[in-house]
């Protein structure tokens, strides 16, 4: 269980999240996994990383429970901090970032892909933020990068989901494939780009994020401060009681949630 690097390929390194049942990750797990990608994008071998998750969902958010059984806002500051850690370590890495998506992409998980270079979909995944029903606010500025303006903001304000197959009609996912070649698949994607000039696609990543027309780190952050406002005034508490107790939830045994 946790954050783990393989190197399977020349040029290539895979980072795998591993946190049963549902890759909800506590605070320091974020933390891990910005570490992480940072550790392959700095190494001067690595052209590509490749982001993957175990199990049958990509990523569930933030583990909810954690903040629900901490006196305090310590948990919720980890939590925030830790998930503005992990987005801005996907964007920031020195080398493109590949997501290999499977099942659900839940709060979170829309902050990683959001901000990587390329997803790749198994046929089954959902993307979606559900924080509206998890007293939570963020990451729109991460589905804002993967839909139109005015359907990313349908989506946040009714929590629904889109699949995999929506979002490749829209652009934002090169491919959908079945779940069972999703690592072959985003393998593949990163071959093609590790066999470029590390110099060079260093370069290209960096000159890429120089024209992004959003500063995502400083939308991220403003976003997250309504989430504190919200928590500070009690709405959050109300709203997150209630997660699990009825209503729509992501899966069918998700006692953990989102960004």
């Amino acid at each position: 269980m946790g954050v783990s690097t393989s190197a399977p390929d020349k040029g290539i390194a895979v980072v795998t999240v591993d946190y049963p049942p549902v890759n909800a990750l506590p605070a320091q797990g974020w933390y891990d996994l910005a570490a992480a990608v940072r550790a392959a994008g700095a190494d001067p071998e690595v052209r590509c990383v490749v982001l993957t998750a175990e199990g049958r969902g990509f990523n569930a958010g933030v583990d909810i429970k954690e903040i629900q059984r901490t006196t305090g806002h310590d948990a919720l500051l980890g939590a925030n901090r830790g998930c503005y850690e992990a987005f801005a370590a996907v964007y920031d890495c020195a080398v493109p970032v590949v997501a290999a998506v499977q099942g659900f992409c839940l709060g979170g998980g829309i902050g990683l892909v959001g901000n990587a270079d390329a997803i790749v979909a198994s046929e089954d995944a959902t993307f979606g933020l559900p924080e509206l029903d998890r007293g939570a606010l963020g990451a729109a500025t991460h589905l804002a990068r993967l839909v139109p303006q005015q359907l990313m903001r349908a989506l946040y304000y009714t929590s629904r989901t889109v699949t995999a197959e929506e979002l490749h009609r829209h652009g934002s996912v090169w491919r959908v494939v079945p779940r069972e070649e999703l690592l072959d698949a985003a393998l593949g994607l990163a071959r093609e780009i590790a066999a470029k000039d590390g110099q060079l696609i260093r370069l290209a990543k960096a000159a890429i994020n120089g024209i992004d027309p959003v500063d995502v780190h400083r939308s991220y952050r403003f976003e997250q401060g309504f989430t504190f406002e919200a928590n500070l005034s009690g709405v959050a508490d109300r709203v997150r009681d209630t997660f699990g107790k009825g209503g729509t939830v992501a899966t069918d045994d998700t006692d953990k949630e989102q960004s």
